[in-house]
């Protein structure tokens, strides 16, 4: 049996790709939503999240911004062109968009001062224990987890969820006028390119991810794959945990003093 795949249908399509990546993708689903139904994100549309939150998520996101271009080098760094249909799309894909992530550092730093928070506080703050998982994981598994599962782990599932909670900020018209005119615009341009509607990233990623992996991969593949889609959200989630806790602190401490 050929246990190649080569989609045919539509890139932005679940079923374009084999039945595995579906049942994938609808078991990580509720793992999913966990990130997208965040407080975090809610409050920040709202402007109620504080300066102390905003401060620790800003600062304690930066080092995974910071690094993703260099976990797709990490990345890069297994292919081998000419080995297989799947190595070469990767190849050619990360190489490509490692340039487009080259600005994105900075961008992030002109939404963290447009936001108040200067830029010598994003580079030199220590982050807040415990959000220092997710850069830690994306680190972990593109230095020694295979092609399939570093790709599947930040550039399927850290950058897909991402665009979705960044078009979910970025529609509130009450987030956008907090800040002020005169730097709006670099102030909110890392939100508004991961907030496009039409961003195809994701899904080039996972049909990168099945033609590596083929038409009916090995149960324990599947598996680990499923486990590292899973674990990028759920370390999304604890960095917006404890940003949150922290939020709560200051505010009963506030309380507390009154």
């Amino acid at each position: 049996m050929n246990n190649h795949f080569e989609r045919t249908g539509p890139l932005t399509e679940l079923t374009s790709y084999p039945q595995w990546a579906q049942d994938m993708v609808a078991d990580c689903e509720s793992t999913k939503q966990s990130v997208m139904e965040h407080e975090l994100w809610a409050m920040m549309r709202e402007c109620t999240l504080g300066d102390v939150a905003t401060t620790n998520f800003m600062v304690g996101i930066w080092p995974f911004i910071e690094r993703f271009p260099g976990y797709m080098a990490l990345n890069l760094l297994k292919t081998q062109y000419g080995r297989s249909a799947g190595d070469d799309k990767a190849r050619r894909w990360l190489v490509r968009n490692i340039r487009v992530e080259q600005n994105h550092a900075e961008y992030w730093i002109n939404w963290a001062e447009g936001a108040g928070i200067p830029r010598s506080t994003i580079l030199h703050r220590k982050a807040l224990h415990g959000t220092g998982g997710l850069a830690a994981w994306c680190e972990e598994i593109s230095t020694h987890g295979t092609l399939a599962a570093g790709m599947i782990a930040t550039n399927y599932a850290i950058e897909g969820v991402t665009g979705d909670w960044s078009q979910f900020v970025h529609d509130s018209v009450k987030y956008r006028e907090s800040f002020e005119p005169s730097v709006r615009a670099s102030s909110l341009r890392w939100l508004h390119l991961h907030a496009a509607y039409d961003d195809v990233h994701p899904w080039e990623a996972l049909d990168i991810v099945c033609t590596l992996m083929g038409l009916e991969p090995a149960a324990g593949e599947i598996i680990h794959l499923t486990e590292c889609v899973k674990r990028s959200y759920k370390s999304m989630c604890m960095l917006g945990d404890r940003c949150m806790q922290s939020r709560q602190a200051v505010n009963g401490f506030d309380e507390a003093a009154a």
